[in-house]
């Protein structure tokens, strides 16, 4: 369920983006420059990288070197694999932390000509630790059983 949440939301992201950008280049072509425009739309890319990062990660379709595991005996390559994402988990926890302090610490700076938080930015640090670590966990687990 939540990975069709994830789905939902990077799609409505993209179309969203599209729509934004069209608009703001139609309206800036009639002469009624659009200023947020640029501005939401690329609050929403960064929001939308992180949703797809995510997903990318769940279908093993992010980016990865396997061409040293490919001349590993299958047991072997499972354990080093295994070994990976416990080392990812670990990676993304220690920054996970660093990622929260960092959110907190921007919600006073105000950005663009919307004044939006920082917080809002850098949240999406935040929420993509989180959720890599859940899809990690959830891989760790595949592979062990």
């Amino acid at each position: 369920m939540l990975r069709r949440i994830e789905f939902v939301s990077a799609s409505i992201l993209l179309a969203g983006i599209v729509l934004l950008v069209g608009g703001g280049s139609a309206a800036r072509a009639f002469g009624v420059p659009i200023i947020w425009s640029v501005e939401i739309a690329q609050l929403m890319f960064l929001w939308l990288c992180v949703l797809a990062i995510d997903i990318a990660m769940q279908d093993n379709r992010h980016f990865g070197l396997e061409v040293l595991l490919d001349y590993v005996p299958a047991g072997l390559r499972k354990l080093i694999e295994a070994a990976n994402i416990i080392i990812m988990i670990g990676l993304l926890i220690f920054l996970l932390r660093y990622a929260w302090k960092n959110m907190i610490l921007m919600h006073p700076r105000l950005d663009g000509a919307l004044q939006l938080n920082g917080s809002i930015f850098h949240a999406s640090m935040v929420l993509g630790f989180a959720l890599l670590v859940r899809t990690l966990i959830a891989k760790l687990i595949t592979l062990t059983r």
